[in-house]
């Protein structure tokens, strides 16, 4: 009559999945029906990844699981889960267990099948946890009658022996001493209400109900075989009707009828569906009464997902009303898992060893987000964006650059704004004061080339400044290139040209055509044409180009120039430093003429002063990334460019502005007559 528990595994497995439990106990007998469900349960907690923390097989020979209680108790009272599966025949030595972990006061969820009597007898009661036992009862209907027949019962009056029994257990009566059957001394006002509930639920007890329907079928049966018998019996005729047990069993096995509950009792096994289970929560009151409350159902032909239904308002029905009375907030369901859950942010780490659901929780690393709670691996921020700190979402990147409005950049365009300026105020002032001895003596060519070449200097780091493009990359460099080239190699001109000034006049040189056929000259020409051709080389192999960098700075997109090839990008820079470091030669060698071609000192200074700041640039720009390091090579432009136009033009303006008793013919050859005079 019972059916089979095929899905009592999965219908178990899903109530634990419900209630976030991955963490559970299992104790179950040694027998076959047992070990079957253990292998059911294993198949359904390995898909559902939910771990068993212990298992507990108890032997049925009652010496064997005496000499191993101990260990058996020791076993769940020091687990760490709450929740704790019970499943076997409750005349075994499993039962002696159960009740004894129960009387022993270990309060945890058990989950087990409606045969178990749950029920405890202990006086003692807590309402400050939620603990008891959730059970699994085939799904039936309730006998119509029944519940108000054990209700109106008179426990004095009496006699069935069963109930007599409970009464004595449950109520404290007390039995007659003629007769054991009548109790005496019993509460007018007990009622079986709340025994009932436990002991005489027909709607809960599987038992109960297959005794039932085992008695309808039999009488169905029965009815069926006397009626076919009284069919083929003759009219008239008076012998008694027969009931041979073997007919009375074909007509068992092929019987299907409808019980008083209403429900489809179909005795061919092949066609049996699948059990419907409805699950009970049961509280322990004092004195062995127990609070049964449906609490939901599991029905295994429903698709995958709403196979399981708790009911939302359970915990306030009627009985729990009653329970509620006792409480301030109604306890919380507990909790058994082997591990907290990692919280969005961290990830799970998994020890070799461990069980699936123990497991460590490590934050996520850099860059790298977890959104949702016990992620394997965390996710990593695509390149325009970037892990927050808490690293459980990802945030678009700001883009950045070195604006114009940006504090930095404003800073440098001004600069360079200001010195070109400046350039262009003593291009004005030799311009002014061209046909004065100072100017003239200084070359005015070649003073005027390189006046123009520092404002392109000064005029180029703007192309660094500003959202790059390609455009914009390309000139940066071309031109920052070539205006310095054109710089340098007009000061290696102009030093070259106080050389030679020097050696014509000296007595007996003939090197006055040099001077006079502006051989010096030809150097800035050459000088340059070469570095165009460097240029040239560079755009053609390896260009300059727009470079987004996501990693260099956290939570932002540089956009700068990328140089391209960093050979021609260096070679670039070693030709300018080669031009500086011969005018440098030139110049110092030149230090000691006559104070009337004194601009070799400054030349030199000057040189000295541009060496050092690239010199400087080289290390400072590969330990800066982004839009400092764009301000790097700005600041180097400016500050060489700087250099060059003060140690050069400044000493030469003071003279022409401020010192104009200085500036002319007869004070050159006093200063020229005196320094022969003392030689």
């Amino acid at each position: 009559m019972a059916a089979k528990d095929t899905a009592l595994a999965l219908a178990m497995v899903s109530l634990m999945i419900h209630f976030n439990w991955n963490w559970v106990g299992l104790a179950i007998s040694d027998d076959d029906q047992s070990l079957q469900f253990l292998s059911d349960l294993r198949g359904e907690t390995e898909i559902q990844r939910v771990c068993l923390a212990f298992v507990i097989v108890i032997p049925v020979n009652m010496e064997l699981y005496m000499s191993r209680a101990e260990m058996y108790n020791n076993q769940i009272e020091t687990s760490s889960t709450n929740v704790v599966t019970i499943y076997g025949d409750t005349d075994s030595t499993l039962a002696v267990c159960f009740r004894m972990w129960v009387s022993q006061g270990i309060q945890r969820i058990w989950v087990t099948t409606s045969q178990w009597d749950v029920t405890t007898s202990k006086r003692d009661f807590t309402v400050d946890s939620f603990h008891g036992t959730l059970a699994f009862a085939h799904h039936h209907a309730e006998i119509s009658g029944f519940k108000n027949f054990v209700q109106t019962l008179n426990p004095s009056k009496y006699t069935d022996i069963t109930l007599a029994g409970l009464e004595w257990m449950y109520f404290s009566c007390e039995a007659s001493t003629s007769n054991c059957k009548t109790l005496e001394n019993c509460s007018s006002n007990v009622s079986l209400e709340w025994l009932m509930l436990q002991i005489f639920d027909m709607a809960f007890s599987d038992d109960g109900y297959d005794v039932y329907n085992a008695v309808y079928a039999m009488a169905h049966s029965l009815h069926e075989m006397l009626l076919q018998q009284a069919e083929n019996q003759p009219i008239n005729t008076l012998t008694a009707l027969d009931s041979d047990c073997s007919q009375l069993c074909l007509f068992l096995q092929n019987m299907h009828f409808v019980n008083p509950a209403g429900d489809v009792i179909n005795m061919n096994q092949k066609e049996k569906l699948q059990a419907e289970y409805g699950i009970y929560y049961i509280y322990n009151f004092p004195h062995g009464v127990g609070l049964k409350v449906k609490i939901g159902e599991f029905k295994p032909y429903f698709p995958h997902g709403q196979q399981l239904h708790l009911y939302e308002d359970w915990q306030w029905s009627r009985g729990f009303k009653l329970l509620a009375q006792h409480l301030s907030a109604f306890p919380q369901m507990p909790s058994a898992v082997c591990s907290a859950d990692c919280p969005p942010g961290f990830r799970k780490f998994q020890q070799e060893g461990m069980a699936a659901c123990c497991f460590d929780c490590t934050p996520c690393p850099a860059n790298e987000i977890s959104n949702e709670t016990d992620m394997d691996q965390c996710l990593k921020c695509p390149d325009d964006q970037y892990a927050n700190a808490e690293q459980n979402h990802c945030l678009r990147k700001d883009v950045t650059f070195l604006a114009f409005d940006d504090p930095l950049g404003m800073t440098l365009a001004c600069m360079a704004l200001c010195l070109s300026a400046l350039t262009g105020l003593v291009l004005g002032i030799f311009v002014k004061h061209q046909d004065t001895p100072i100017v003239k003596a200084n070359n005015l060519t070649l003073s005027y080339i390189l006046l123009i070449s520092f404002i392109f200097c000064f005029l180029c780091s703007l192309l660094f400044i500003g959202h790059p493009n390609s455009v914009t990359c390309i000139l940066q460099q071309i031109t920052y290139g070539v205006s310095f080239t054109v710089a340098v190699s007009t000061v290696l001109a102009k030093t070259i040209t106080v050389v030679l000034a020097f050696k014509v006049t000296t007595p007996g040189r003939r090197m006055k055509w040099l001077l006079v056929s502006g051989v010096p000259n030809y150097i800035i020409p050459i000088c340059t044409i070469i570095q165009i051709i460097l240029c040239a080389i560079w755009l053609g192999t390896s260009p300059p180009s727009v470079d987004i960098d996501a990693h260099s700075e956290h939570g932002h997109i540089i956009i700068v120039c990328n140089k391209g090839s960093v050979t021609a990008f260096f070679s670039v820079l070693g030709y300018l430093g080669s031009l500086a470091l011969g005018s440098f030669t030139v110049a110092f060698l030149a230090r000691n003429l006559p104070d009337t071609f004194n601009e070799a000192k400054f030349l030199t200074f000057s040189i000295l002063l541009f060496c050092s700041v690239w010199v400087t640039f080289l290390p400072v720009y590969h330990s800066t990334k982004g839009k400092v390091m764009v301000a790097v090579e700005v600041f180097s432009i400016l500050a060489s460019s700087a250099g060059l136009l003060g140690c050069i033009f400044v000493p030469k303006c003071y003279i022409i502005l401020l010192k104009p008793e200085r500036n002319s013919l007869q004070k050159l050859r006093e200063k020229t007559f005196s320094r022969t005079h003392i030689s």
